[in-house]
């Protein structure tokens, strides 16, 4: 979901020329997106239903300018597996202090509750991008 709801936001903002796409540290490789964040997406008019799980390697951190996460331990993470991440590893809710809980197997209104809080966060990296 962050990455189709940074995206849009990006181009709505004409922040053209930002390369956005997701890998997780823990993927489901080759899985696709959860039908509850499709729902989501759908219900805003975006389609998420090509995506498909990747996972995070040294290579995509080394290449990335910035990386975003949910969770302060994604961060520590990363930052552990490949010590040049640091200073361009932050969370979404960075900015407001705040963690996205995964929402992964729990009931649409973790999804929703998820969905606020990467919008809230998306809106104020907008601000600093």
């Amino acid at each position: 979901m962050a990455e189709a709801v940074l995206k849009e936001a990006l181009s709505k903002s004409n922040k053209n020329g930002i390369h956005v796409s997701s890998a997780g540290i823990g993927a489901l490789v080759g899985h696709p997106a959860d039908e509850k964040s499709e729902q989501l997406m759908t219900a805003r008019g975006l389609d998420i239903s090509g995506h498909s799980a990747r996972q995070l390697n040294h290579e995509m951190i080394r290449k990335a300018d910035l990386i975003l996460v949910m969770e302060l331990a994604h961060k520590k993470n990363i930052e552990n597996k490949e010590p040049s991440a640091k200073g361009k590893v932050f969370r979404i809710g960075e900015w407001g202090g705040y963690d996205i809980p995964d929402p992964y197997k729990q009931d649409i209104k973790a999804f929703e509750s998820a969905l606020f809080q990467i919008d809230q966060g998306v809106s104020q990296w907008l601000k600093k991008l």
